[in-house]
């Protein structure tokens, strides 16, 4: 844009972002939990996409920029951002409901916190009418004394909920895989073992690496 010989870049919003033949949706930069190896601590964004925002998108305008992609070119359209998507969770419902009419296969990227974010709500229905194909739950650590350490939740008693969410979804019959970093300071295999008591899927993700190369 050119106002009076001066050149203003107008700089969009990131909302949706393409990785591992999946699109990935950004819906917010806030959190309800500030884990010390978090990506948001130390970038803007991952694969070279800058996901810090300047607003909130609305349902309306998540649509309308969905509907400039062909999504059939996606194994999954994911909700996953530099901030934890329950924090919108109505648009998550109702963007999820927009896709699910399409036939468009849908994963959840949360920290859990899904029910203390939305008190009152029952969360794991809601998502289970919209139809949610499964849902990646970063648990983190095998103790709630570690959980609190290293995630930092703004919530009492939030390893508990996250194990009461991966274990009400699992009984909804909605498809769960339980996550954790790759940090020493975590017992992977403790943490399968959860996983496997929560009949859920497990899978160890990689760290990030900083600007000065240093491990998260």
């Amino acid at each position: 844009m050119v106002i009076n010989n001066v050149i203003i870049l107008i700089l969009m919003d990131t909302i949706c972002y393409e990785a591992y033949k999946n699109l990935y949706i950004n819906l917010t930069n806030r959190c309800s939990g500030d884990c010390i190896f978090c990506i948001r601590n130390f970038a803007n964004g991952v694969n070279g996409y800058d996901l810090r925002l300047s607003k909130e998108s609305s349902i309306d305008e998540v649509i309308e920029v969905l509907e400039k992609q062909d999504l059939s070119e996606y194994d999954e359209i994911v909700f996953a951002g530099l901030g934890e998507p329950t924090l919108r969770f109505e648009v998550v419902l109702a963007v999820t409901q927009w896709l699910k009419n399409r036939n468009f296969k849908v994963r959840l990227n949360t920290n859990g916190h899904v029910a203390l974010i939305n008190p009152g709500k029952n969360v794991i229905l809601e998502l289970k009418n919209v139809g949610i194909d499964s849902i990646s739950v970063s648990l983190n650590a095998e103790s709630e004394e570690k959980y609190n350490k290293l995630c930092r939740p703004i919530h009492k008693n939030a390893y508990s909920a996250v194990l009461d969410f991966i274990k009400g979804a699992r009984k909804a019959g909605i498809c769960v895989r339980v996550t954790v970093v790759n940090l020493f300071k975590i017992d992977v295999d403790n943490c399968k073992m959860i996983a496997e008591k929560l009949d859920s899927e497990f899978h160890v993700r990689a760290l990030y690496e900083s600007k000065n190369n240093e491990i998260y």
